[in-house]
């Protein structure tokens, strides 16, 4: 160990003195620059979160000379080489440090758990805790959301803002960005594993796509990661960091944003808590709301935004009655199917029980951003329609050559792979309330996944396709027993019962603060995002959707946010695309 201890600071030291642009050290000096503290003077936009959505705002906005932008996080800097190394995901996503570390209530379709919700709370805010997964959603998702009454969201009028936000390393098309801040790239470690469940997925009979963000979301691929040159590319490293240094913007950490100040029903400004003082900052045009699906309509109703009543029994001077801020709560439930892996291919090997190995990926990492260490391991996956007559995929799997137990915080026994299932559009709704009107008090949360029939068996429904996919010849070679839910489960019970104990959140709450039409008396923002009902205020994140789109949330919710700057900027929007979409021969089949 001494040896190795000795070899370890001689690397790092060596490390310190490489010119690698994208080193972390070198993003800590650029950071160390950015001011802290929020001063007194007036600013014209303030920006609480600094998430995915507050990033891109904070470096849009300030693009504009003649702005002052003030951007508050709750969270500290995003320093630690456990963020910025894409294999040292379980980190952050299982610490406080970086976490709000929510729990629901008990959520009684789920055996009455209370389940864990985690949330960033770290510059980036969940692009930095979360899997990396660059994935988008379905055409018919923001079709659906215009339907919806977010008039102008379509997928024609979204598309050039996911192409503006992008640079993908295989070059820009039709769909993809090729001079955007957010870089995507593709897995590079090249695990059989993950070419064996692809064909096994068209083995079962679903088609194989080669851009599950392209023209044809449909089918079994390799996946898009937010990963570039070997380093986690959050909205803190894509869009913060490139502003950061212009004088007209001030980003801050470790403070607590309390509510929002009103004159009348007018926004003016913030109340926030830096080391237990309360300060206040004030904005001549707008305050806009980016803590996501819980803080945004946490912090609207502690400032009197939200169900009149609910407000009242809090005693909370009420602002504007809107009773959908914090209903309408959606997410997606994950399950994994796993089963032991018959040759030693897998990342078993890679964890704490072998500590040279991780030393050694470690190092490869820290020097030169590559091998193991240099991804999140989620690099193939898939979206297939669950029956005939769905109209576009309601399936998701991500494939792992590992296995996961207890969000990472329990290590695997053995060589192992799972894939990763959701469905993506249950019909059950939950919601966000507060318990007191103390801000440091977390909100209630309740998701309700399964309450309704047809989300129970259409999640049992995706256990048996996950099965029958993995049983397929291509994994012939590589399958042992299954581990989970067990070959002993077979009877809807069996699996409903898997389901229940089992089931965790796939990290997706979304749609507190619904997009929609403001003759909707559950719309919270129109499709302007502005707040319904007072002036100069916005919310702009995951919560303003109006119904969870068919995917991971970070790439949506990105590209809300660069539409949402234009609007606030008051610029033309971008033209609509005219890009094709891929639809199935026909709905009457399933695949």
């Amino acid at each position: 160990m001494n040896v190795s201890r000795i070899a370890l600071v001689r690397s790092l030291q060596r490390w310190r003195t490489m010119p690698w642009q994208h080193n972390i050290l070198r993003t800590i000096h650029i950071s160390s620059i950015c001011r802290v503290q929020a001063d007194q003077s007036e600013y014209t936009h303030i920006v609480v979160g600094a998430g995915s959505a507050g990033c891109v705002l904070a470096n849009r906005l300030s693009e504009e000379p003649t702005n002052k932008i003030l951007l508050l996080e709750a969270g500290p800097k995003d320093l630690s080489w456990k963020i910025h190394m894409p294999a040292a995901l379980m980190y952050p996503l299982t610490s406080d440090t970086y976490n709000w570390f929510y729990t629901t209530e008990p959520v009684p379709h789920m055996d009455n758990r209370k389940m864990y919700w985690p949330r960033g709370r770290v510059w980036g805010g969940s692009s930095s805790i979360n899997a990396m997964c660059y994935v988008r959603g379905n055409a018919l998702d923001y079709d659906r959301w215009e339907k919806e009454g977010a008039e102008g969201w379509s997928y024609a009028n979204c598309l050039p803002y996911f192409r503006r936000a992008q640079t993908h390393e295989l070059g820009p098309d039709e769909y993809r960005g090729g001079d955007g801040p957010l870089h995507v790239s593709r897995g590079k470690s090249k695990n059989p594993l993950y070419q064996a469940f692809i064909n096994a997925g068209v083995q079962a009979g679903y088609p194989e796509t080669d851009d599950m963000n392209g023209y044809q979301q449909e089918g079994f691929g390799y996946m898009d990661l937010t990963v570039h040159k070997g380093v986690r590319w959050s909205a803190a490293n894509a869009y913060l960091r490139p502003a950061i240094k212009r004088k007209n913007l001030t980003v801050t950490s470790k403070l607590l944003t309390t509510q929002v100040l009103f004159e009348g029903t007018k926004a003016v400004g913030v109340e926030y808590l830096k080391k237990g003082q309360k300060t206040t900052a004030r904005a001549s045009q707008e305050v806009i709301l980016c803590g996501g699906a819980i803080n945004s309509p946490q912090l609207l109703m502690l400032s009197g935004i939200g169900d009149a009543d609910e407000l009242r029994r809090h005693d909370i001077p009420v602002v504007a009655h809107l009773p959908g801020v914090g209903q309408n709560l959606q997410d997606h439930l994950d399950l994994y199917v796993q089963y032991q892996c018959t040759k030693p291919i897998t990342l078993y090997t890679a964890q704490w029980k072998f500590p040279h190995n991780m030393i050694l990926i470690g190092l490869r990492w820290f020097l030169f951003q590559s091998g193991l260490g240099a991804t999140p391991h989620l690099e193939a996956g898939g979206f297939i329609r669950s029956q005939p007559g769905v109209d576009h995929p309601d399936i998701q799997f991500h494939f792992l050559p590992s296995v996961v137990i207890d969000h990472g915080r329990i290590m695997g026994h053995c060589h192992a792979y799972q894939v990763h299932v959701s469905t993506m559009r249950a019909t059950s709704k939950g919601y966000v309330k507060l318990r007191s009107k103390d801000p440091q008090e977390y909100p209630a949360i309740q998701p309700n996944y399964l309450e309704t029939e047809k989300d129970r068996c259409d999640i049992r429904q995706s256990v048996r396709l996950s099965r029958e996919i993995l049983q397929q010849k291509a994994l012939d070679p590589f399958r042992g027993p299954e581990i989970q839910p067990g070959a002993a489960a077979e009877s809807d019970k069996d699996i409903d019962e898997f389901i229940r104990k089992t089931g965790d959140s796939a990290y997706h709450p979304s749609c507190t603060c619904k997009m929609g039409s403001t003759s909707d008396p559950m719309t919270v923002v129109d499709s302007q995002t502005r707040v319904v009902g007072v002036e100069n205020l916005r919310v702009v994140d995951a919560s303003i959707m109006p119904s969870i789109p068919s995917c991971n949330l970070n790439a949506p919710t990105i590209m809300i946010a660069e539409k949402a700057a234009d609007i606030i900027l008051g610029k033309e929007p971008l033209p609509k695309s005219k890009a094709a979409v891929y639809q199935p021969a026909t709905l009457e089949t399933q695949r």
